[in-house]
Parts: structure tokens; sequence; C-alpha cells
């Protein structure tokens, strides 16, 4: 089945099962997942039952489609994502993006767990993207070019969306939240990046570092969908600090940063509704 095909078959399943068709996705990381507990008038879906739908094997994933309202705004929040260390291939972590596409999304808030590779940045602190580092030679618009989802050769000088970026930080003003601005750097896992590693990325301008999030920003923008991104610094990146990186480190800080990270969320949706 062509690819066109498999895209509408899965939207039109989400069609079915929800009353309304949000124009807002939010796409939630690792530890994360607390937010789609908060929307309202929900209904979840199993990426199991979707259509072609790959399914979510990272640790801290729910993988469930959840659609309904937050803040007065007609959302769809993904609780987990696709990654490349899980195997998929590009065209896989691209496909629920299009699919959002399809069914209508407009607008786009990408959310990480990510290394802080700043050594001024400490663990728990909030970072709005504002440019990303490939660093896997990977991108989801690779092959043939389908002129009905995006140009063949998209710019990407814009692609965290300026005035979205700027509504994140008036609401981070306005509740108190310290944030950072930085940029934020993609490889590909699952192993945590070496010292050396490191050491490159902050001299290649690097503020932060994770396994997601750029090719779904890249595959969202190509097809005309307006994007931002929000890292949650869950750890200091390695030979930072003196101590080893675990996973469990990264849960426990999402844990600590929960209430601050929906009240952005929440206050970021509040000023999207009143324009």
């Amino acid at each position: 089945m062509e690819e066109t095909n498999k895209i509408q078959a899965a939207a039109d399943y989400i069609r079915s099962k929800v009353k309304r068709v949000p124009q807002t996705a939010l796409m939630l990381g690792s530890g994360l997942g607390v937010l789609a507990e908060e929307v309202q008038d929900a209904v979840r879906i199993p990426y199991s039952e979707i259509p072609h739908f790959p399914v979510s094997t990272a640790p801290g994933h729910a993988g469930v489609f959840t659609a309904g309202t937050l803040e007065e705004q007609e959302v769809i929040v993904m609780g987990g994502r696709f990654h490349y260390y899980e195997g998929y291939d590009m065209e896989t972590i691209a496909f629920p993006i299009r699919v959002m596409k399809n069914l209508g999304v407009d607008t786009l808030l990408l959310t990480n767990a990510a290394g802080g590779v700043n050594e001024e940045y400490k663990p728990g602190d909030l970072m709005i993207i504002t440019d990303h580092i490939n660093m896997t030679g990977q991108n989801p618009l690779r092959g043939q070019n389908d002129e009905q989802l995006g140009p063949r050769f998209p710019d990407l000088g814009t692609l965290y969306n300026p005035d979205l970026s700027a509504l994140l930080e008036d609401a981070a003003g306005e509740s108190s939240i310290d944030y950072q601005k930085g940029v934020y750097a993609w490889t590909s896992g699952p192993s945590f990046e070496t010292p050396a590693e490191i050491r490159m990325l902050r001299t290649l301008g690097a503020d932060a570092v994770g396994m997601s999030t750029v090719p779904e920003a890249i595959t969202a923008h190509h097809c005309g969908i307006r994007v931002a991104g929000v890292s949650c610094i869950s750890n200091m990146a390695a030979g930072v600090l003196d101590q080893p990186i675990t996973q469990e480190e990264v849960f426990e800080t999402a844990k600590l940063v929960r209430e601050g990270f929906s009240m952005l969320i929440r206050r970021t949706l509040r000023k999207m509704a009143t324009g």
C-alpha cells in the first residue's frame, strides 16, 4: 500500500473515534506524559489500534493518542514517540506527523527530555528550542518527495516558529518559570554520548542533546505545520558532572518539573486561543 493511502487510513480511523478534529498537537517526551492525563472529554486510542501505526517501545512512552480539550483548545496528544534507536526507519518516525497533517493539525508543540551540554544549565531547567544540530546523518525527507506533502528542498531557517516560540517565552514569564533558550543536538542513541562527544557538541554550539525531536520537527515543517519545542534538562551530559548517567535520573527529574512543565504548556495553549 502506498504511503499516502496508509496515512489516509490511519487518519480516517482516528476521525471515526473523535468528535472534533483538533488543530493543535502535543508530542510528549520521556517522563512528561502526565499532561495527557489533564485533557478533558478525552478519547484515548492505543497506537496498536490505529492502522499502519508503529508501537512505541521506549520506556516512559505510553503509546496512546489522546484527543480532547485542554485550556479550551481542541488538542491531540501523542503520549510517546518513535525513535531511530528503536530500529524504526525515518519514514516510520515521520508517519504520525503526516497523519496529524491529514487530520488538520496546523501547530505542533514538541517536548523531550535532554542532557545539558551547556555547563550553565542544571537538571530541571526547561529550554525553549531555538535551533537544532542533526548529528545522525539521517533525514526523514530522504527519498522520493511527495509534492502533496511539501517541497523537495524545504528551508529550515525558521523551523522553530519565532511567533510560537515567543508565546512559550511569554507564558514562561507570566508563570514565573525560569527558562533557557538554546540549540538542541540530535544523536542516534541508544547509548548516552561520551565526554569527548559532549565537548565536540559544546564547541559546535549545542546547549542540550537528545535522541528525538529533530525528525518530527523537520517532517512537520516540511508539510506546513508550525513547530515549537521545549526540552526538559533531565541530567547533565557526560563529563559535566563526575557521576554516571542513568535512565532513572531522567524520569526522576521529569517528575520534579511536571508542575512547571504543565503550567508552561497550558498557559501557552491559553495564549494561542486568545490570539
